[in-house]
Protein backbone atom coordinates (compact mmCIF):
# COMPACT_ATOMS: atom_id res chain seq x y z
CA UNK A 1 0.00 0.00 0.00
CA UNK A 2 1.53 3.66 -0.70
CA UNK A 3 2.05 6.04 2.21
CA UNK A 4 -0.87 8.17 2.56
CA UNK A 5 -3.22 5.99 1.59
CA UNK A 6 -4.84 4.15 4.35
CA UNK A 7 -7.39 1.18 4.91
CA UNK A 8 -11.32 1.89 4.22
CA UNK A 9 -14.48 0.57 5.48
CA UNK A 10 -16.44 -1.98 3.33
CA UNK A 11 -12.95 -2.55 1.64
CA UNK A 12 -10.31 -5.19 1.87
CA UNK A 13 -7.66 -4.55 4.36
CA UNK A 14 -4.23 -5.81 3.15
CA UNK A 15 -2.72 -8.72 3.43
CA UNK A 16 0.19 -7.80 5.68
CA UNK A 17 2.35 -9.98 7.64
CA UNK A 18 4.87 -9.13 10.38
CA UNK A 19 6.41 -10.85 13.67
CA UNK A 20 4.53 -12.03 16.87
CA UNK A 21 6.19 -11.13 20.41
CA UNK A 22 6.89 -14.88 19.93
CA UNK A 23 9.14 -14.39 17.16
CA UNK A 24 6.98 -16.28 14.74
CA UNK A 25 5.69 -15.13 11.13
CA UNK A 26 1.73 -13.76 11.63
CA UNK A 27 0.07 -13.60 7.70
CA UNK A 28 -3.43 -11.44 7.97
CA UNK A 29 -4.66 -14.39 5.45
CA UNK A 30 -4.45 -17.11 7.66
CA UNK A 31 -7.46 -15.62 9.72
CA UNK A 32 -9.41 -15.68 6.87
CA UNK A 33 -13.14 -17.67 8.01
CA UNK A 34 -12.35 -15.43 11.43
CA UNK A 35 -12.92 -11.54 12.62
CA UNK A 36 -10.20 -9.94 14.00
CA UNK A 37 -9.86 -6.39 16.42
CA UNK A 38 -6.42 -4.92 15.55
CA UNK A 39 -5.68 -2.51 17.98
CA UNK A 40 -2.82 -0.23 17.84
CA UNK A 41 -1.55 1.33 20.92
CA UNK A 42 1.54 3.77 21.14
CA UNK A 43 3.52 2.09 23.89
CA UNK A 44 4.30 -1.74 26.15
CA UNK A 45 3.67 -1.03 29.73
CA UNK A 46 2.66 2.46 29.36
CA UNK A 47 -0.51 3.11 31.78
CA UNK A 48 -3.25 3.23 29.29
CA UNK A 49 -1.81 0.95 26.91
CA UNK A 50 -1.56 -1.48 30.00
CA UNK A 51 -5.26 -0.73 30.79
CA UNK A 52 -6.70 -1.33 27.39
CA UNK A 53 -4.91 -4.91 27.12
CA UNK A 54 -6.48 -5.74 30.14
CA UNK A 55 -9.55 -4.80 28.86
CA UNK A 56 -9.50 -6.69 26.06
CA UNK A 57 -7.72 -9.84 27.72
CA UNK A 58 -10.57 -9.83 30.46
CA UNK A 59 -13.01 -10.22 27.42
CA UNK A 60 -10.94 -12.48 25.07
CA UNK A 61 -13.41 -15.43 25.96
CA UNK A 62 -16.05 -13.42 24.78
CA UNK A 63 -14.43 -12.58 21.66
CA UNK A 64 -13.70 -16.32 20.87
CA UNK A 65 -17.19 -17.18 21.38
CA UNK A 66 -18.04 -14.99 18.08
CA UNK A 67 -15.30 -16.65 16.04
CA UNK A 68 -13.16 -13.26 16.57
CA UNK A 69 -9.39 -13.12 16.97
CA UNK A 70 -7.18 -9.94 18.79
CA UNK A 71 -4.48 -8.57 17.53
CA UNK A 72 -2.71 -5.98 19.28
CA UNK A 73 0.30 -3.65 17.11
CA UNK A 74 2.92 -1.50 18.38
CA UNK A 75 6.15 -0.19 16.85
CA UNK A 76 8.06 -1.52 20.49
CA UNK A 77 10.47 -4.72 19.85
CA UNK A 78 9.63 -8.34 20.03
CA UNK A 79 11.48 -8.88 23.13
CA UNK A 80 9.37 -5.87 24.64
CA UNK A 81 6.46 -7.36 23.48
CA UNK A 82 7.04 -10.77 25.16
CA UNK A 83 7.51 -9.24 28.56
CA UNK A 84 4.76 -7.20 28.14
CA UNK A 85 2.51 -10.02 27.27
CA UNK A 86 4.05 -12.32 30.15
CA UNK A 87 3.19 -9.68 32.83
CA UNK A 88 -0.47 -9.11 32.02
CA UNK A 89 -0.57 -12.60 31.08
CA UNK A 90 -2.26 -11.31 27.21
CA UNK A 91 -3.99 -14.77 25.24
CA UNK A 92 -3.59 -12.96 22.43
CA UNK A 93 -0.60 -12.18 19.80
CA UNK A 94 1.05 -8.35 19.92
CA UNK A 95 2.77 -7.60 16.24
CA UNK A 96 6.45 -5.96 16.39
CA UNK A 97 5.31 -3.51 13.48
CA UNK A 98 9.43 -1.90 14.16
CA UNK A 99 9.03 -1.19 10.24
CA UNK A 100 6.36 0.57 10.49
CA UNK A 101 4.32 -1.32 7.68
CA UNK A 102 1.38 -2.10 9.66
CA UNK A 103 0.97 1.78 11.00
CA UNK A 104 1.24 2.71 7.63
CA UNK A 105 -1.16 0.70 5.94
CA UNK A 106 -3.93 1.75 8.58
CA UNK A 107 -2.80 5.50 8.49
CA UNK A 108 -2.20 5.97 12.38
CA UNK A 109 1.01 7.41 12.90
CA UNK A 110 0.03 11.20 12.96
CA UNK A 111 1.73 14.40 14.86
CA UNK A 112 1.42 14.09 18.57
CA UNK A 113 2.25 16.74 20.95
CA UNK A 114 3.59 15.34 24.89
CA UNK A 115 4.82 17.92 27.13
CA UNK A 116 5.06 20.83 24.60
CA UNK A 117 7.41 18.34 22.05
CA UNK A 118 6.17 17.39 18.51
CA UNK A 119 6.75 13.95 17.59
CA UNK A 120 5.61 11.24 15.64
CA UNK A 121 3.23 8.68 17.06
CA UNK A 122 0.89 6.45 17.10
CA UNK A 123 -2.98 7.23 17.73
CA UNK A 124 -4.67 4.63 19.51
CA UNK A 125 -6.92 3.07 16.85
CA UNK A 126 -8.93 -0.61 16.31
CA UNK A 127 -10.11 -1.60 12.91
CA UNK A 128 -12.73 -4.74 13.06
CA UNK A 129 -12.31 -7.23 9.95
CA UNK A 130 -14.59 -9.49 8.81
CA UNK A 131 -14.33 -13.01 8.28
CA UNK A 132 -13.81 -12.54 4.38
CA UNK A 133 -10.93 -9.73 5.13
CA UNK A 134 -13.00 -6.65 5.17
CA UNK A 135 -13.68 -3.27 7.39
CA UNK A 136 -16.21 -3.08 8.97
CA UNK A 137 -15.84 -0.50 11.76
CA UNK A 138 -12.55 1.53 12.86
CA UNK A 139 -11.67 3.77 15.80
CA UNK A 140 -9.62 6.51 15.94
CA UNK A 141 -8.30 8.52 18.65
CA UNK A 142 -9.79 6.35 20.98
CA UNK A 143 -10.53 6.70 24.50
CA UNK A 144 -9.68 3.70 26.56
CA UNK A 145 -12.24 3.61 29.26
CA UNK A 146 -15.07 1.21 27.56
CA UNK A 147 -13.68 0.50 24.54
CA UNK A 148 -13.10 -2.78 24.27
CA UNK A 149 -16.60 -3.62 25.66
CA UNK A 150 -17.80 -1.23 22.43
CA UNK A 151 -15.70 -3.38 19.96
CA UNK A 152 -17.65 -6.12 21.40
CA UNK A 153 -20.92 -4.81 20.88
CA UNK A 154 -20.22 -3.90 17.55
CA UNK A 155 -19.12 -7.38 16.67
CA UNK A 156 -22.11 -9.10 18.31
CA UNK A 157 -24.54 -6.58 16.29
CA UNK A 158 -22.37 -7.35 13.04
Amino acid sequence: MSAGKSVAIGKKVPQLSGTTDAGTPLDLASFRGKWIVIYFYPRDSTPGCTTEAGDFRDLYSKFRRLNCEILGVSRDSVASHARFRAKQQLPFALIADTDETWCKAFDVIHEKVLYGKRHLGIVRSTFLVDAEGILRAEWRALKVPGHAAAVLEQLASA
